[in-house]
């Protein structure tokens, strides 16, 4: 039986069923699983702008960091699926028999830093196109003209970027998880014959 066929099938099914709910528009941003809340050092920007009145410029900048991943992740989906497909199973069967995300989280560990150089330009390019950019210029000069503050300049896209990439795993995950577990998501014949291996351990 092909087992590391069967894994890739799996991870390819968390693409096609699950991913895809994240390009949709709120896929990110509705997603509690998901949803890109600000990083640390932007905290303070956002409680500086709510005291001062720009509570609307502060939502509207945690919505332009989704729109951006929602954009880039329909962009790369397809870098996501090349990677499952390029993928070498070192042991197959040991993560066939592990835990319910072993796959998603072999995928994760082998190919993330080849996926992120693909990934981050797709982003910058997302960012430009949803307009977070200046949503994001607009809302930093704002902050770093309140007197005493410490002025900021932090690196979105980086930090969107891996925001993005760890959504993308986790709702490959859940896929896993639900062929793993339920007998009615194994949708071919691959997946039952490999699937079934794990059953009986």
């Amino acid at each position: 039986i092909d087992i590391s066929g069967g894994l890739k099938e799996a991870l390819n099914n968390g693409i096609s069923k699950q991913v895809t709910k994240l390009t949709a528009t709120d896929g990110f941003y509705r997603n509690e699983a998901v949803k890109i809340l600000l990083p640390d050092e932007l905290k303070k920007v956002d409680s500086s702008l709510r005291k001062i009145g720009l509570g609307s410029l502060a939502d509207e900048g945690i919505k332009a960091l989704n729109r951006a991943a929602e954009d880039a992740v329909k962009e790369a989906t397809p870098i996501f699926v090349d990677a499952v497909v390029n993928m070498s199973f070192y042991d197959a069967k040991t993560i066939l028999m592990g835990g319910e995300n072993s796959a998603t989280l072999y995928l994760q560990n082998s190919t993330s830093t080849a996926l992120y150089g693909k990934f981050n330009p797709v982003i910058k390019n997302s960012f430009a196109k949803v307009g977070a950019d200046k949503v994001w210029a607009n809302i930093i000069n704002k902050y770093n003209l309140i007197p005493f503050v410490q002025k900021v300049n932090p690196d979105l896209t980086d930090y969107v970027t891996n925001q993005a990439m760890a959504g993308v795993f986790k709702m490959i995950a859940v896929e896993e998880k639900n062929i793993r577990t339920n007998l009615n998501a194994r949708t071919s014949t691959l997946l039952q014959q490999v699937f079934a291996m794990q059953d009986k351990k």
